[in-house]
């Protein structure tokens, strides 16, 4: 039974669900991708694997002339099973840690991601191309400048440009001369060198915890007393003063409120706090004077003016605050800062180092 009909040979007598019937699914599909392209749709087919792009356009290359009423049973049939369409799923792996981003561990995913890599037919540059420019920059300076022309042309030309900016120039340079070299790489040695980078620079090992040490440590001593916080630093500075530097960053405590809390955050900031905290930490900074003082006047200075002259007068009244009182406050007041950043809804600034 042939599966079309040519515009010079009619099809055979039967009706339009038999000659439906006797087409292949992947037919069938060729039929629909033309009859869209026909229409001046766009279609997204890349997203697809490569062998399936392969054999739709190979059945695509075979379709010659439909008759009638073979593309309207066709047509019908595909909306028919559109419209019966109720839940529309991820269907690949990097789609489904995409959605569940945030709900499973990172463990889970990176072991997922690595099962990924080593399926046939995966396709390898999905794992380079999702590196950060920070991490490319060692592909960057290993590579031969040829491997690192392909790796720069797959990036998206955004990505490329940071990581291009993050290149000594004359590194740079000779990787974007060696692009002028790639008009001739063909497919298939682009997916070889695909394969190779993946496995030396795409699967990372597993590790057991998401922070870096030095944050890790620096959330600890956030949440101790200034007495432990000062000894412990000078006890990693004796040990480890490159270390006890990334600490130091890491840590964001009352006057630093000043530099790393932006002013616009102010307001989402203090409405997440108790109003006799408030009034008690800014009270206490205030006793103290110098740069807790200026915290007092940072955070007053923008806020509303009604707030501002109102927490003004209750400091006043306030009067004398309890050191360990003064210090759970101001804890209390950065605990809340840091939870704005933790839940994304604000951004510490970030201190540049001095050249």
């Amino acid at each position: 039974m042939p599966e079309f009909a040519t515009a010079t040979s009619p099809a055979p007598a039967m009706s339009d669900r038999a000659i439906a019937t006797g087409l292949s699914q992947r037919r069938k599909a060729a039929m629909v991708i033309q009859l869209l392209l026909a229409d001046g749709q766009k279609l997204s087919l890349s997203t697809m694997s490569e062998d399936h792009q392969l054999a739709l356009a190979r059945e695509l290359g075979s379709l010659r002339v439909v008759d009638r009423t073979t593309l309207n049973q066709v047509a019908t049939e595909f909306f028919a099973q559109l419209q019966d369409v109720a839940l529309a799923a991820p269907g690949t792996i990097d789609g489904a840690l995409a959605a569940l981003s945030g709900q499973i561990s990172p463990a889970t995913a990176a072991r997922l991601r690595d099962e990924e890599s080593r399926r046939a037919g995966h396709d390898p540059w999905a794992l380079v191309l999702a590196l950060e420019p920070g991490d490319l920059i060692g592909l960057m300076e290993k590579e031969s400048t040829q491997i690192c022309a392909v790796t720069l042309s797959k990036l998206p030309v955004s990505k490329a440009a940071a990581v291009l900016g993050l290149l000594p120039g004359e590194r740079a340079r000779r990787i974007t001369f060696a692009m002028s070299q790639t008009a001739a790489v063909t497919p298939d040695a682009v997916r070889r060198i695909g394969q190779s980078l993946a496995i030396d620079y795409g699967t990372r090992p597993l590790v057991a915890f998401a922070m870096p040490p030095s944050q890790r440590v620096g959330a600890i001593l956030n949440s101790s007393q200034p007495a432990t916080r000062d000894q412990m630093l000078d006890a990693l500075t004796a040990d480890d003063p490159t270390f006890a530097d990334q600490v130091r960053k890491a840590i964001f405590t009352f006057p630093d409120i000043t530099t790393r809390l932006a002013a616009a955050d102010i307001p989402k900031v203090i409405r997440g706090i108790d109003n006799a905290t408030l009034v008690t930490a800014l009270a206490a900074a205030q006793a103290d004077g110098g740069a807790m003082s200026d915290v007092v006047d940072f955070l007053l200075a923008n806020m509303s003016q009604r707030m501002a002259d109102q927490l003004r007068e209750d400091i006043r009244d306030r009067g004398r605050v309890r050191k360990t009182d003064g210090e759970a406050a101001q804890s209390d007041l950065i605990g809340a800062i840091r939870a704005k950043v933790d839940s994304g809804e604000i951004a510490l600034v970030i201190i540049e180092d001095e050249d």
